[in-house]
């Protein structure tokens, strides 16, 4: 048995979430975003004199076309970033080929400044270049903390911020779709939501769940004060 088949922490003492996919940003800023958009969209339009229908209607609105936009904005910078790590790959490879001697030298000289002694830098980052490939990769992992191996799915971003934007959204405006629903309801429903959203997202990156909350609720309770005051300064009336 070599020493790498001894321990194993990762099996027996901690293990990583999945930081790659792209899937838990998109979740939380869809979720967060759907419900602090709708809950002030709803705010606004309720404090202008909105019956509660056009409330509704404006809640449903704002879920489809924001749900729609987070998709497709997701999608395209997952994208538009893992193209610019592509070209980065690019840029190494091309500097690989025109100068590997000085490509490992940087490296060596990488390494120094992680603590390694010259010797040990130098013959590490010459060991590596055996490899050119692996090198390049090595070389984007400490120049630019780049893995072209871990490169987010766009569509699974896009997805995720999709169904969780939905989810969010449609917090604050159940109240007015069930037929209970008037504004204090509907901020109710949006101001758990937030308290929820928060605390989990917090629990996810082992934060504390009530400093999330609270920190959510905070954010909601912004945009609801600016959009119901600018609907009781404007209402209704100014636009009929």
């Amino acid at each position: 048995m070599s020493e790498f088949d001894i321990a194993k922490p990762h099996e027996y003492d901690h293990s990583h979430a999945d930081v790659a996919s792209g899937w838990l940003r998109a979740s939380v800023f869809g979720a967060m975003d759907g419900l602090v958009s709708n809950v002030g969209l709803i705010a606004g339009i309720a404090a202008a004199g909105a019956p509660t229908g056009v409330v509704a209607l404006t809640g449903v609105s704002g879920l489809i076309a924001g749900a729609i936009s987070m998709a497709l904005g997701e999608f395209t910078s997952v994208r538009t970033a893992n193209e610019q790590l592509d070209a980065e790959v690019s840029v190494e490879r091309e500097a690989h080929a025109r100068n590997p001697e000085g490509e490992q030298a940087e490296l060596a000289a990488l390494f120094g400044r992680l603590g390694m002694h010259e010797g040990t830098a130098n013959a590490a980052a010459e060991q590596v270049h055996t490899n050119s490939e692996k090198a390049i990769r090595v070389h984007l992992a400490h120049e630019l903390g780049l893995s072209p191996e871990e490169k987010p799915s766009p569509l699974v971003a896009a997805v995720s911020s999709f169904i969780s934007f939905s989810i969010g959204a449609i917090i604050p405006v159940l109240p007015f779709l069930l037929g209970f629903g008037d504004l204090w309801w509907g901020l109710a429903f949006g101001g758990a939501g937030l308290l929820i959203a928060g605390g989990t997202a917090a629990g996810i990156t082992r934060r504390s769940w009530i400093k999330g909350s609270l920190r959510q609720l905070v954010f909601g309770a912004v945009a609801v004060a600016a959009t119901y005051t600018i609907g009781m300064l404007l209402g209704v009336s100014e636009f009929s």
